[in-house]
């Protein structure tokens, strides 16, 4: 039987080698661990909690004269976590972390994927819709600042195909990504519905026929350049009262093409 007085008392004797001091002296800004899977609850005011893996990258500074960071302890500030993340806690696990190392600053980028349940447009058939979701953050001892990222995959479709063409069109699958900075909590599923509403169609996991006429006729009728994917989304941010910093992007993976399209706008709505 393992007797943990011993082991306790063996690990006081053992040598804290990262502890001890460089004469280096070369401060490190980044110090941490990359790529830890670990399993979370999300909480999103529309839907509730929701169960979900995050991959998480978390750095804190290192000072000069330390020569190394407790790579463990973030491990263990994961383990010892029992709120579900959301933009506030978020802002907690960021002080968190720099307490538990000791440091002055730190930074956590965690990205998970996010389902929403939609309705085909037509049929009515319930099926999820999977997205991307990052919480990325820095804190210091002036401040705490979050960002929330969505990535949302539509479909656009050309508008100088469809005025060329004497039928039809081209379309593609696109990959919008909205980043916000806000002054209140906001919601996940209204920043991807948000994105959806500007696109010339959105997607779903499930279609019937008549669903799948519908959406084609759909993104017919709304067709959309990239520029004016990330020119609609920041108009609309632009009329958002809790958002003071965006950063939107659209990558359109081009059907009569081998490359892509791109086009990003970075905006503060109170400049506006």
């Amino acid at each position: 039987m393992l007797n943990l007085e011993a082991v306790s008392g063996l690990s006081d004797q053992i040598a804290d080698i990262q502890s001890t001091r460089d004469d280096r002296n070369l401060k490190i800004e980044k110090v941490g661990v990359r790529g830890i899977r670990h399993p979370i609850v999300v909480f999103d005011e529309s839907v509730g909690e929701q169960h979900t893996i995050a991959e998480f990258d978390m750095y804190v500074e290192l000072p000069g004269e330390q020569k190394g960071t407790h790579m463990s302890r973030f491990v263990q500030i994961l383990n010892d976590q029992s709120a579900p993340l959301s933009t506030e806690s978020f802002c907690s696990l960021l002080e968190d972390t720099a307490k538990m190392l000791g440091a002055e600053r730190s930074e956590i980028r965690a990205t998970f994927p996010f389902f929403v349940e939609k309705r085909a447009p037509v049929s009515g058939c319930r099926s999820l819709m999977d997205y991307v979701v990052s919480f990325d953050g820095q804190t210091n001892p002036e401040t705490t600042v979050s960002e929330l990222e969505v990535v949302v995959p539509v479909t656009s479709l050309c508008p100088c195909s469809k005025e060329i063409s004497d039928y039809g069109a081209h379309n593609q699958r696109s990959h919008v990504a909205l980043k916000v900075k806000s002054n209140a909590p906001i919601s996940i599923t209204e920043l991807i519905q948000l994105v959806e509403s500007e696109a010339s169609c959105e997607l779903f996991g499930t279609l019937k026929r008549a669903d799948e006429k519908y959406v084609t006729e759909q993104a017919y009728d709304n067709p959309k350049f990239v520029e004016d994917l990330v020119r609609d989304i920041a108009q609309k941010i632009n009329r958002h009262h809790h958002i003071f910093e965006y950063n939107v992007t659209a990558e359109n993976f081009e059907s009569i093409h081998n490359h892509s399209a791109y086009a990003s706008i970075t905006g503060r709505p109170g400049d506006s």
